[in-house]
Parts: structure tokens; sequence; C-alpha cells
């Protein structure tokens, strides 16, 4: 129960800075950086998960103790000094917390809690951890751990642990003397070569890693013990702001959200980490500031896709490839997932469902049309390609059975998930920069009218939610994006050969020189791309995977990458132009933005492990480039925000009018700020340029922010107000 004394007054950022946190850059790495993060004028920094983990992690979000704050990174100390630094600077800190799983560790007594429940089976007071279905296993929980078959005689009892080569497991009190055989079958758990994982596992997990075991946080003590340090950080002033991680994993994400919001009070800032579908909207009595911003990215990176080259690179993709249209690459990569790698999840639901609903349950999962339903909310009244008949099946189990409905709707946001984000997306490449989580590859583009649309429902519904074009979990970043969007406008570009070595795969082809045209000129350009490209074809899955792979076909991944290529003076404007406007929408429109680490500069990045390399923070880039004026910008945008947040209040788009005006977005933020940027700035200049269109603005005299020169006032011609750059931001001057 809070006071009025001990509640801690409500935060809204103006802005956070993600910083990933891990053995190569610590607390005390990340203390450094304050000052220099202070001085680009951001509010808060983001910090990746901070609880102990699996040692030598890269990413903490493999829990293994949620009572301690982990020691690679400085441990609890060291996050408390960094606060006081931060708060010395004005700055405060969010954290990224991971309710949803921890880790299945080695060695496995990291997990004190699985360790016990390992031990003593289904009465162990840990039990009430784990989602196990005890009985689906015979009594036993199926560890997939081991490198490979292996037999009774593999085993051995040694004290108090049951070993394996190096792997060691808690041995059941009174069995160290039993034959090998029956060794085995006295422990409440079945070590199993990792394969059988996808058809025996009797343990949620996180998507489809064995290694990340799901945690029942709707249970209040488990909360109460996951969540106890999260919240005494909080309360001690240390956070004031927290990001949920994979909220749609969890069993109930309304009533967890309750309980959180209960136990930290009003003041904190609550982001759930939430992929909403086209149309999807966030439920509204959820009590949090909003989504980490995903939602925002696809409206952002859709402005600045042509549609009809968009098009047309779907149609010569296909030519080229052979490849699916985008609906049946996506409905075909779903039934993969659910039967293949989820076939375990699939088994379970269909024994709770029972043989006369097991077809509706399938079917119902495959076309869901979002991550997944809620409780207490009717999320199947009519789905596309589901008879009545199915959903009315399916409504009836999720009415009847809360358990069946719980890991319906958590199967199905894995399901979506792995189907989508991590297979179709590396499937279907038309078009590399809309393939990005949260996005719609089928319908890229973005109309300025959807956007407006879009930024006034935020401003209105949920004005403090987060919003990001670079991430953790990007598969490239804002500004290799915003360079691969350019071939919507110039779609021929895509089909050239850009120097790439011939091969026998014409997908890969595809999908390394877009890649390649995106990265550009970069350090270890060949190294970075031949380890994207490496992963791309083992998500797609068509000639390799993670579990199956072929050795010969990935022997010759890496001959896919092309040479390197300058690109032709006005590709490389437009792409300059993207990065611009992209940066100023996203530091201008409604919510909080935020950057990812080195973002406020010009910042290349592929697929994870590559987005996740140790921060490089460069204060000077070298004047007059790309990075020197994004940066300027991004630091210009940033001080306002932080300065002047109540110009950032309010929503009204501007149209332009004349033969040009498709090509600019602008809207005022309050009555003193105006935002107009360039978009398919290349389709702009082969049909003449801006010409006679102009911009209306709102009553009063407006300089722009970044050169205080000229002002402006009524009607002003485009061709003036952008001709220097791709954005004009302008403050009305009393």
């Amino acid at each position: 129960m809070h006071t009025e004394s001990d509640v801690p007054p409500a935060v809204t950022p103006a802005s956070t800075y993600r910083l990933q946190l891990s053995p190569e850059f610590t607390f005390a790495d990340a203390r450094e950086s304050v000052p220099y993060l202070a001085s680009l004028g951001v509010s808060h920094l983001h910090l990746s998960p901070v609880l102990e983990a699996v040692p030598g992690s890269a990413h903490g979000y493999d829990v293994t103790d949620h009572s301690r704050v982990r020691a690679e990174l400085g441990g609890e100390a060291g996050l408390r000094a960094l606060a006081a630094t931060a708060r010395a600077h004005g700055l405060g800190l969010v954290l990224d917390i991971v309710p949803n799983h921890m880790a299945v560790p080695s060695p496995l007594r990291l997990n004190r809690q699985l360790w016990e429940v390992l031990r003593e089976g289904p009465g162990s007071p840990c039990a009430r951890w784990f989602d196990i279905d005890w009985e689906a296993g015979g009594g036993q929980v199926l560890l997939p751990v081991l490198p490979g078959p292996a037999g009774p005689a593999d085993f051995k009892a040694d004290g108090d642990v049951l070993r394996h080569g190096d792997l060691e497991f808690p041995l059941r009190a009174g069995t160290a003397a039993l034959e090998p055989a029956e060794l085995l079958a006295a422990q409440f758990y079945r070590p199993a070569w990792w394969r059988e994982a996808r058809t025996a596992l009797n343990y949620r997990r996180f998507f489809t890693i064995s290694d990340l075991i799901g945690v029942r946080v709707e249970d209040p003590q488990v909360f109460a013990a996951t969540h106890a340090k999260i919240l005494e950080l909080v309360r001690d002033g240390v956070v004031e702001g927290l990001r949920i991680d994979h909220v749609d994993g969890l069993a109930d994400p309304r009533e967890y959200l309750d309980r959180l919001r209960s136990a930290t009070g009003p003041g904190c800032w609550i982001v759930v980490e939430k992929i909403l579908a086209r149309g999807e909207r966030l439920p509204a009595a959820w009590p949090v500031a909003g989504t980490t911003g995903y939602d925002a990215l696809r409206h952002v990176d859709g402005l600045f896709v042509d549609p009809a080259g968009a098009e047309e690179l779907a149609l010569r993709y296909r030519e080229s490839t052979g490849a699916a249209d985008w609906p049946e690459t996506a409905e075909r990569s779903t039934r993969e997932v659910l039967t293949g790698d989820l076939a375990a999840e699939l088994a379970a639901l269909e024994r709770r469902a029972g043989p006369a609903a097991a077809r509706a349950v399938r079917e119902l999962l495959v076309a869901y049309p979002a991550y997944r339903p809620y409780p207490g909310a009717d999320g199947f009244t009519e789905v596309t390609g589901v008879s009545p008949d199915d959903i009315a099946a399916v409504r009836e189990l999720t009415w009847r059975d809360g358990v069946f409905a719980a890991r319906f709707a958590q199967t199905s946001a894995a399901l979506r998930a792995k189907s989508l984000e991590d297979r179709a997306f590396y499937r279907w490449a038309p078009l590399l920069s809309a393939t990005e989580v949260g996005g719609d590859p089928g319908r890229p583009a973005v109309s300025p009218g959807e956007f407006h649309a879009y930024c006034a429902r935020l401003e209105r519904d949920w004005p403090a939610s987060g919003t990001v074009l670079s991430t953790h979990d990007t598969k490239r970043s804002a500004d290799v994006r915003a360079r691969i969007a350019v071939l919507s406008q110039a779609p021929e570009l895509a089909r050239e050969p850009h120097g790439a070595p011939p091969g026998p795969d014409p997908q890969l082809a595809w999908v390394a020189r877009q890649s390649a045209f995106g990265l550009g000129s970069a350090p270890d350009r060949e190294e970075r791309l031949a380890e994207a490209l490496l992963k791309a074809v083992r998500e797609a899955g068509l000639h390799t995977s993670w579990t199956d792979r072929d050795e010969r076909y990935e022997a010759d991944v890496a001959g896919y990458v092309p040479d390197p290529r300058e690109d032709p003076p006005e590709i490389a404007a437009a792409a300059r132009d993207n990065v611009l406007a992209m940066t100023a929408l996203h530091l201008t429109m409604p919510g909080v933005p935020e950057l990812y680490q080195g973002s406020e500069s010009e910042y290349r990045a592929l697929v994870d492990p590559d987005n996740r390399r140790p921060a490089e923070l460069d204060p000077h880039p070298e004047p007059g480039t790309l990075a020197a004026r994004k940066l300027a910008l991004t630091a210009a945008l940033l001080r306002l925000r932080r300065s002047r947040p109540e110009l950032f209040t309010g929503y009204a788009p501007l149209p332009a009018r004349g033969p040009a005006a498709e090509h600019c977005v602008a809207y005022a933020r309050s009555a003193d700020l105006v935002v107009a940027v360039t978009r398919l700035s290349l389709r702009l200049a082969a049909a003449g340029g801006w010409r006679t269109t102009a911009l209306e603005l709102p009553p009063g005299r407006w300089t722009p922010l970044d050169a205080p020169g000229p002002s402006f006032t009524g009607g002003v011609p485009l061709a003036a107000l952008l001709a220097e750059s791709p954005v004009a931001v302008l403050v009305r001057r009393a």
C-alpha cells in the first residue's frame, strides 16, 4: 500500500536512450557515457535487462536469479552508482524487465527454482513457478539439453547429483543406489537429446527456445518473488520507468499489468513490448503509457515507400525467384512452424481440446489476424478463412477452460513471431526494409493520410507511448532501411548485379544485393554481410536451417556478398533525405522517442548480433557528412523536447497544395511548432521538383530551429522552405 509521501511523482520521459549492457559494456562504461548523453538532450537512459543472467550473456534476457543485480555488469552497487551519476546530470533510468521467462542454464543449479523442481517434482514449493504438464511427461519434465542420444549407462550418480559428461542434474532423494535404468526412471525429469524438444517438450517456453522456460507470473507469490528487486529499485528512486518484454507471452497481460501498476504506484512510466497488427489497437484498459513503439516504426518507414515501386519490386522478385506471393508465403510459413517447431505446443492444445475440436484449434491458430486474443475479450468474432463453426468451437473452449484459453493465446503469440518475423520475413524479400518487426510486407507503403491519422490517434489515446526506429531486435537499423526504401523509387536498381557473383539461389542473391545496398560502405563489410546472410538462410529454412544445416549450401553463402559499389549521386541524395526526414518525424511526432545506442549519428547495422555490438559513441563526426547532419538535427530536437516540452503537445496535419503536395508531410505540434519533411525525393526530382507547391503555415512568424535567419509567414513555397534540407522545423516567435 502506497502513501502520499512514498509515491514518486508521475514521470514521462522527454526521450530515452537505449544502452545494451553486457560483460563488455558494464554499468561503469555506461557511467562514462552519461555526460555526453546528457549534453545530447536525452532525459532517460534505457538499460537492457540488469538482473542476474547466464554467465557471459550478451543480452541479459536469460535471467537466472531475480533477486540480484547482475555481477558481471557491476552488481547492485554499480547500478546505483550509475543512477546517481545520471541523476547528477539530470537523467533518469528506465529498465527492461523480463517477466515471461527465465533461463534453463548450464549449469542448471544457477536457476535455483528450476533446480528444486527437478529434484522435488510437482510437490516442490517452486513448482508453481513454471508451466509444466506433468501428465504429458508421465510425471517427468523433458530436459532437452543433451548433445545427442544417450542411454542409462551414460549417466552416473555422484553424491547429490546425476552426471552426464560435464552436465549435472539434481538427484532425487533416496535414488542414488538404484541401477542406471531405474535411477533415470525415478527422477522427476528425463534428460533428452535437444532434438526431442520439438515434439515432446512439456513445459512452456519462450517462442521455440527450450533454453528459456516460461514463468507463471500470474501466481501472486511468483510475481512477488520475481519483482521484489525491481520494485525495490523503483521505490528507492533508482528507476523511473519499466519496459515490459514480450507481454503477449503472459497468461493474462491485463491482470499482470494491473498488479505491476499497483506495486509501482502511478508515477512509474511503463511501456509494453507489444506488436500491433494493422488495424489492431492497444487495449484501452491496460494501465500503461503505451507500447515500445514498433507501431510508430511501421508508420514512419511506410511513408518513404513508393507504393507503385513496391508493387513492381514484388512482381520482379516473384519472376526472378519463383516465390509465392506474400499471403501464401505467410500461410505456408505459419503451417510449417505450427506443425514443426511448435508441434509440442500444438499437441498439448489438441489434447486439451479433444479430437472433435483439434482441427478448429489448428485452423484458427493459422489464420488468427493478430498476435493473440486476451482474456475477457471476444477475439473470435470473425477470422478470415476460418468457418463460423470452427470459430464457435474454439470460443466455447476458451470460455469453458481458462487454462486452454491462456495456452491458446500464448501459442498464438509464439506462432506469429516465429512464423512471420522469423521465417516468412526472411523468405519474402522484394523490399527488405518492409520486413521489420511490426511490419506489413504485403502492404509496406503508408500514405500521408494514414500517418496523420495514426499520429492524431496516438496523441489522443497514448501521448506518452514509446516510439522507435532502431532497436536491439530490428533486423536492420533505421538508416539501413532508409537506404533500402529508396529502391521503391528506383526498382530497376534492385535487379542490377551490383558485382554479385553468379549463384544457383536467386532468392539469396536478391537478399544479398539489397542487404549490401542498405549497409553500403561500412567497416568489416564483407564479414558482417556474410554473417547476416547466413542467419537469413537459416531463418528462411528453404535450403538449410538452425537445426538441420546443409553445410555444402552454407559454405557458398558468403560468395553471394556483392563487391563494394559507390552509390550514384542521385541515389545517395535520396538516401540522405530519407535518413534526415525519418529522424525529424521520429523526434517530433507524438510519443516518447527512443534512440538506440549510436543512432543519434549515422548508424548502419544488420540483424543481431551485428546490432548488439558494444556502443561506439562519436560526438564529433566529420563535418559536412550525413553523420554530422543527423547528429546536429537529433541533438537540436532532443534539447528542444527537454527544454520546452509544452511545444510537443497536440497534433494538427498541415496540407501542402500544388502539383507535388504528396511529397510533403507537415504538421503542427502545439501552436508554436511546425515540422515539414520531404518524402520520396527521388520521384519528386524526376517529376520536376516542388514547382508551385506551397505550405500554408498557421498564423504567426516562423523561424527555422537550426538556422535563425529569414522567417516565414502565411503560404510558403516548398521550393524555398525545403531548398537546402529535406527537413524544416519551425518555431513561432513572439
